[in-house]
């Protein structure tokens, strides 16, 4: 059988957050067809109770823990070296160890490497044999650039440097590498603007949904209360795009709705919710919900979906699979703009505090809105198959895909 390396910065299982969900079904496809050898860190202890449900899909594996405080520091090096912190969060001796013992032992001669910050590990002549593919799934330059210009003072600085450093290395490693993979066509083109030398070998692998698992046919149990009309917002409440939506919608559009709609709640729905977003729970009809063993009921249940993200890159899964479910969804432009373009939710799409309460509300007053959904589910499964669109890697693995951004059966329909 074929062997492949895999590396990925956070280990592909569970699918429970946006990278996760795209790297396990990743490995999940490659599985049938290569011999799949995966080295990845583990950035949650309870992620080490993953690992031989990984081994089982897998050949070689090694997992290294990172420790944020550790590796944070480690990462100060790169001040030193003009290097992005990034790079220097993401290096590890044992794990180079593995990958120059894995390459020098076996006929390994494809390799997928999910986010630039694991391509630092298939340089140099002992990767020149193997055909290695980029899996950028999104642009984090452009996502440091956007958190300097929400921040001021040192961090504004310090994201800065990270978004003019980290980028340089990304146009390296795709100048590189045999092809480079994005999840949508706004984030290749958004590159090769900025990388026109790339252009021939970027291409675009898009998401998907497991529809069969996010279906709306199913019964679920309501976590609601009997008299709440809930909106909805689900995502790693750790993340700071996440942090910074909820705490706006909290605070500038959702008392707009509650105060024409009083049985109105808010529920926020995602592990390890900073501090900040526990505060939330302190303003009327806000509910902070943590991790919950699974959303779907909680996406079943509200009468509609939120995703008012401000920062946002590539495709929001959070997105797709209230999609999936039938849910109305009123979301920013941001968290809609890596999507094909769907009419039905272009009309519910806005950053307009009053123009976003304004459509809750109607939701809210009508909630038989089951065309809506219906059309968004329809519109999920006609384009996000796993299976249809990552069978497209395996081309690009073997040499047999065209890899240009934009090409014809990846334009927006």
């Amino acid at each position: 059988m074929r062997e492949l390396l895999f590396l990925a910065h956070r280990i592909p299982y569970p699918p429970d957050k946006g990278d996760k969900i795209r790297s396990f079904h990743l490995l999940q496809h490659l599985a049938h067809g290569y011999r799949v050898h995966v080295g990845a860190f583990i950035d949650d202890a309870r992620d080490w109770s993953h690992v031989e449900h990984v081994k089982k899909m897998c050949g070689e594996t090694c997992f290294v823990a990172l420790h944020a405080a550790r590796a944070k520091l480690s990462s100060l090096a790169a001040f030193a070296t003009g290097e992005p912190l990034t790079l220097r969060y993401f290096r590890n001796a044992r794990l180079a160890h593995w990958v120059h013992d894995m390459l020098g032992s076996r006929r390994i001669e494809r390799a997928l490497v999910f986010s630039s910050a694991m391509a630092q590990y298939v340089e140099g002549p002992s990767a020149d044999r193997m055909r290695r593919v980029l899996d950028f799934v999104d642009l984090d330059s452009d996502k440091w650039r956007q958190y300097s210009q929400r921040h001021r003072g040192p961090m504004r600085w310090l994201y800065r440097r990270e978004a003019e450093t980290l980028f340089e290395f990304e146009r390296r490693y795709a100048a590189d590498f045999e092809a480079s993979l994005f999840v949508s066509d706004a984030e290749a083109r958004l590159f090769t603007s900025q990388a026109p030398e790339t252009a021939a070998r970027v291409s675009v692998v898009e998401n998907g949904v497991d529809t069969e698992y996010f279906s709306p046919q199913r019964v679920y149990p309501s976590p609601y209360g009997a008299d709440e009309a809930v909106l909805v917002f689900t995502g790693a409440m750790d993340y700071w795009a996440n942090v910074d939506a909820v705490a706006w919608f909290a605070r500038e559009v959702f008392p707009q709705v509650r105060s024409n709609f009083p049985r109105a709640c808010f529920y926020i729905v995602g592990a390890r919710p900073a501090r900040a977003v526990r505060d939330l729970a302190q303003l009327p009809g806000v509910r902070v919900a943590g991790a919950v063993p699974d959303i779907r009921p909680y996406l079943a249940h509200a009468r509609a979906a939120v995703a008012p993200l401000r920062i946002a890159r590539g495709v929001q899964n959070k997105v797709l699979e209230a999609m999936a479910m039938a849910r109305p969804v009123v979301a920013s432009p941001q968290a809609v703009a890596g999507l094909r373009l769907c009419a039905e939710l272009l009309e519910w799409t806005t950053d307009v505090p009053e123009e976003s309460a304004r459509l809750l509300l109607k939701l809210l007053g009508e909630p038989a809105t089951a065309a809506f959904g219906d059309a968004l589910r329809t519109h999920v499964c006609r384009h996000y198959s796993w299976h249809e669109n990552l069978a497209r890697v395996e081309e690009i693995l073997e040499g047999e895909a065209s890899a240009r951004a934009g090409d014809a059966q990846h334009a927006r329909q």
